[in-house]
């Protein structure tokens, strides 16, 4: 179980403490069983309440989970080590596919709208207790959710589709409850949830989204919350259509006291329609829209539309902290939309055509890939040889990201950010990719292999 570690410690903060030192510092391993509460309770001569203490204490922090009758063990990946920090080193040789970043050469220019920001700030600065939103803001977001057939609802401004979707789950959930995500799904959202106290419980996913079924298992098993990607779905691009919205809608109508988060993180470089799940019957629920994607991870905001009790928990909360998004951060994401300045049907144009030139090519030989829409294809690998393949690409000269940063219990694969891949490299991919799966003169030794697995 501990091996050689010996937990110590009088008090539930002295107890959790010295775990987190083990994790921290590598004595405990990932996957490592803590003792029962009572065993460790007699073994330190305290209440077994105590011991339970610890134990909540290092589940709201993320550093363990609960499995059941199997007791508690270290999460595989504690939150205080975030899955996208956890990164393969790019050789000189190699491109790197596995960031996730837009193209630059498809992001706007930010020149004249930061100028008009900043022309707005002088003629009249933001004050303590002035509105936290930006109207022009709040006017386009609103337009483009009754659009898009959204329900009516006040609107949040926050720093990030992320940033939204955390506070939305603090203010309406409480640590221990479980919420559903898509598998494989967002890193980063699988780290935040037990960094939360909330336990993950995954949700099947195709090219059209969460599978209905799955979705409807996760539900009957005690869910309080759910979260949908609605298109550009990470890793796999999955987008959901009309047929597959419509069948989600049925299975939520029957929980309407689930909280519903749409992240749609996808708006702005995707050309196709969204399918809202909101106005399912959901009590609670919120359309979260970001605009790192359009126009530059470094525009860290982000606007949501949902009910008017959640949008107003958020609101309330986030003027305890931050108070507001800079408001010339505000304006500034104002005018590049008012001014269309990332076409949003030549950007994904784009990146169709890059996500296609792969997915075709690795047709061409075979391999089955996926991507529907965004900035990714998700190529699945042979169990258990995604540790393998990977490091036998990295010796071609490509970086991937590895799967393991997003399944829960998905099957292997591997991440292939496409959005500065070009045609004539998509198919030299492609054969390095054939050849690295089908086992031909590129499988890397034990060694790399042992290097990646470390990795991941």
């Amino acid at each position: 179980m501990l091996g050689d570690y010996r937990i110590t410690g009088r008090r539930a903060s002295e107890i959790a403490a010295e775990v987190e030192r083990g994790v921290s510092d590598g004595r405990l391993a990932p996957g490592t069983s803590l003792p029962a509460l009572r065993d460790l309770a007699a073994e330190l001569g305290v209440n077994p309440n105590t011991v339970a203490a610890a134990y909540r204490l290092l589940r709201d922090r993320g550093v363990i989970e609960t499995a059941g009758r199997k007791g508690s063990r270290i999460r595989p990946r504690p939150a205080h080590t975030p899955r996208d920090q956890i990164r393969l080193p790019v050789p000189p040789h190699a491109r790197d596919l596995s960031d996730g970043n837009p193209d630059p050469a498809l992001l706007p220019d930010l020149t004249a709208a930061l100028a008009a920001a900043a022309e707005a700030a002088r003629r009249s600065p933001v004050r303590y207790g002035d509105p936290a939103a930006d109207p022009g803001l709040l006017a386009l977001a609103g337009a483009d959710f009754a659009a898009d057939g959204l329900p009516s609802g006040p609107i949040a401004v926050a720093s990030g589709s992320l940033d939204t979707i955390e506070r939305i789950l603090v203010t309406r959930l409480r640590p221990g409850d479980a919420v559903a995500v898509e598998d494989p799904g967002w890193g980063s959202l699988l780290d935040l949830l037990p960094a939360l106290g909330l336990r993950t419980v995954p949700v099947r996913l195709d090219d059209a989204g969460p599978v209905p079924g799955s979705l409807a298992e996760a539900l009957a098993g005690g869910v309080r919350a759910v979260v949908v990607t609605s298109r550009a779905q990470n890793p796999t691009g999955a987008a959901l259509t009309a047929e597959r919205a419509a069948e989600l809608r049925a299975v939520l109508a029957g929980h309407p006291e689930v909280l519903l988060i749409e992240d749609d993180h996808g708006h702005g470089i995707v050309d196709l329609p969204y399918h809202p799940l909101a106005g399912a019957g959901s009590t609670h629920w919120a359309v979260v829209r970001s605009a790192a994607k359009a126009y530059g991870p470094d525009l860290r905001l982000s606007v949501a539309v949902g009910d008017a009790d959640t949008v107003g928990r958020v609101l309330g909360r986030q003027r305890l902290g931050t108070g507001w998004v800079s408001h010339l951060l505000q304006h500034t994401v104002a005018e590049l939309w008012r001014a269309d300045a990332a076409p949003a049907g030549r950007v994904a144009a784009a990146y169709r055509a890059r996500r296609e030139a792969l997915i075709g090519a690795l047709a061409e030989r075979g391999i089955a890939a996926h991507g529907a829409s965004g900035l990714n294809v998700w190529v699945p690998v042979p169990v258990p040889d995604e540790a393998v393949a990977l490091a036998a690409l990295v010796q071609r000269g490509w970086v991937a990201a590895p799967g393991a940063r997003y399944r829960l219990q998905s099957p292997p694969g591997l991440r292939i950010t496409v959005a500065r891949l070009d045609p004539a490299d998509a198919r030299r991919l492609a054969a390095d990719l054939a050849a690295v799966l089908g086992g031909v003169d590129g499988i890397a030794g034990p060694g790399a292999e042992a290097a990646v697995s470390r990795l991941i």
